[in-house]
């Protein structure tokens, strides 16, 4: 079974550069950037609205992204857009958001349908983001339902750009293994 699968007259656009495990699954009207990746056990299904991923982030083991469609209870339908340089960790379900450049979204996190999380924001493990919540970039969120918890460090700003680097780096040792 193939990692990319068309839905309907949709077929993943990944750029040459980026990773895609074999064990993921990439559906339908989705987009993958240069040096972005893909790890193991992660579906990405883009049938009933558009995904797109930005250059160099990484979305990690066991995530699950979709979207939700064009309907009257949901106007436009919801699509998902993951910004540049992100890392969304291990099992993070992302549902018809919006994730700016430089976000880190902690381990097994869940944001909903229409929410917006502005540039650097970092989502602490377990967090939920409820549907429409926007968060405020620059600060470290958490919580069931999400709340704002602190400012960012200059350190923690800085760790979060070494995650993307170090996942670009991981990406051409698996590929040296090949």
């Amino acid at each position: 079974m193939s990692k990319l699968r068309q839905f309907e007259s949709h077929y993943p656009d990944i750029a040459e550069d980026a990773h895609i495990d074999d064990s993921a699954r990439v559906i339908g009207d989705v987009s993958i950037a240069s040096q972005a990746s893909v790890w193991p056990m992660c579906v990405i299904r883009g049938d009933i609205h558009r995904i797109r991923i930005g250059a160099r982030s990484n979305i990690q083991d066991g995530s699950v992204l979709h979207v939700s469609h064009d309907s009257f209870y949901n106007p436009g339908g919801s699509p998902l857009t993951v910004g540049e340089g992100v890392t969304v960790g291990h099992k993070v379900l992302l549902h018809g958001c919006e994730i700016a450049d430089h976000c880190f979204i902690g381990m097994g996190s869940i944001i909903l349908d229409g929410a917006v999380l502005e540039p650097a924001t970092m989502l602490g493990a377990g967090t939920l983001v409820p549907q429409g919540k926007r968060l405020e970039g620059g600060y470290l969120w958490l919580g069931q339902p999400v709340r704002r918890v602190r400012k960012l460090s200059d350190l923690e700003l800085e760790r979060m750009a070494y995650t993307t680097n170090h996942y670009v780096e991981l990406v051409e040792r698996y590929r040296q293994q090949e």
